[in-house]
């Protein structure tokens, strides 16, 4: 094991704290950029296939009417027998109340407004609603009826941003990861100056000297990557708690666990780091060699 001995002295020239822990830094960045963007694509498909095949109809109450209740029927006669639409519902006054509380109180009645019937049935047809919309103004003039498509596009428009924002902070990190190995393999060049101008001096090869740096760098930023992606996973399925009612799960009865694409992602983030640790300390250090000639 002769030729493993540190003879350049690496592992005081590039030690292995500071390094280790800048990279494990940027490695927990990593995994919640990763874990977000996850995240934020599982919560829109769940959201775009709930509320884009959603419908709702509100059926106003006729001012000629004593009661609203032919009309309902009415409206949901229509529905029932209109491709693509199921499960018709008209909201009962309890359901009303519960709705319209934020704005009305918790009694919307003993406001004495003519609240208008509310059915919600699921949309599954194609095209337009400008055929249902006809045929439910004719049955009950004024019914209005409409699909959650509006707020399926921007849910997708939101998760889109949502995702350049989290592949344009992988980018910041990983050239944040990439200048902290090359502050640190110039600054240990530079402590051990001599001793390499020496080594270069009586023939070693750039690929050699740069290879052996590279070794090391790379040990450092994987070590450090595990480390940090290791401690962003307890961080993670904090997160994932807090956020288990937006997926219609509550917090108490939600399981703790990560995706699937979460826990393949994972290991990744060393190799990653590995990688941006390798190739830059191999240019870093043949470019200083280059600067001895």
């Amino acid at each position: 094991m002769a030729n493993r001995v540190d003879h350049l002295g690496l592992r005081s020239a590039m030690a292995d704290r500071l390094l280790p822990m800048l990279v494990g830094a940027m490695s927990f960045l990593a995994v919640l950029a990763i874990a977000g963007t996850i995240a934020a694509a599982s919560l829109a498909r769940q959201w775009q296939g709930d509320t884009g095949a959603a419908l709702t109809v509100q059926v106003p109450a006729s001012a000629s009417a004593v009661g609203n209740t032919s009309r309902v029927q009415a409206v949901l006669g229509v529905l029932a027998a209109t491709p693509g639409v199921t499960d018709a519902r008209a909201l009962s006054t309890p359901e009303l109340d519960a709705l319209l509380k934020p704005w009305l109180g918790a009694d919307a009645a003993a406001l004495a407004l003519p609240v208008p019937a509310v059915i919600t049935a699921t949309w599954s047809g194609a095209g337009s609603l400008d055929g249902l919309r006809a045929a439910l103004d004719e049955a009950a003039p004024g019914t209005l009826a409409e699909t959650g498509a509006r707020w399926a596009s921007r849910v997708a428009a939101l998760t889109s941003s949502l995702t350049a924002s989290a592949a344009a902070i992988l980018v910041i990190v990983a050239l944040v990861a990439a200048a902290v190995v090359a502050v640190a393999t110039r600054a240990g060049l530079a402590q051990r100056r001599d001793s390499i101008a020496i080594i270069h001096g009586l023939g070693a090869l750039d690929a050699d000297i740069a290879d052996r740096f590279a070794v090391r760098a790379t040990l450092l930023a994987a070590v450090g990557a595990v480390i940090g992606a290791g401690l962003a996973v307890p961080v993670v399925l904090w997160l994932g708690t807090l956020a288990a009612p937006f997926a219609g799960v509550l917090p108490q009865t939600a399981s703790p666990g990560l995706p699937v694409a979460l826990w393949v992602s994972l290991p990744a983030v060393p190799f990653a780091a590995a990688a941006i640790g390798w190739v830059t300390t191999q240019f870093t250090v043949r470019g200083w060699l280059r600067g001895l000639a």
